[in-house]
């Protein structure tokens, strides 16, 4: 003996295939609106890491504020004013660089 909700669920005739594309449309919208962005923006923050050079202004995700006198593998070295002091950061931890070419944005 077959069990009533199982006769409705084979007798329905709609394909499977409609059940599963909601999930695929939600998943592409969180793929267009969150990831691909975020991707985005890891490759241009890496470039941009991998850009640096002494004499570069750079913000730190901290707050600092200084210029780049000396590169490592993994750190920076930053002359931060008023009074010189050299920092030692990681690299990691640089959000953004202003060239001494290009002015300061305000």
């Amino acid at each position: 003996m077959i069990p009533y909700g199982l006769i409705a669920l084979q007798s329905s005739g709609t394909p499977s295939w409609i059940g599963i594309a909601p999930l695929i449309f939600i998943f592409a919208i969180f793929y267009f609106v969150l990831i691909m962005p975020q991707q985005r923006r890891q490759k241009k923050w890496q470039a941009m890491l991998g850009e640096l050079k002494t004499g570069d202004k750079v913000t730190t995700s901290g707050g600092i504020r200084g210029t780049i006198v000396a590169l490592k593998d993994d750190s920076v070295h930053l002359r931060v004013p008023p009074d010189n002091l050299r920092l030692e950061v990681s690299r990691a931890s640089i959000s953004s660089v202003t060239t001494p070419d290009e002015p300061a944005a305000k």
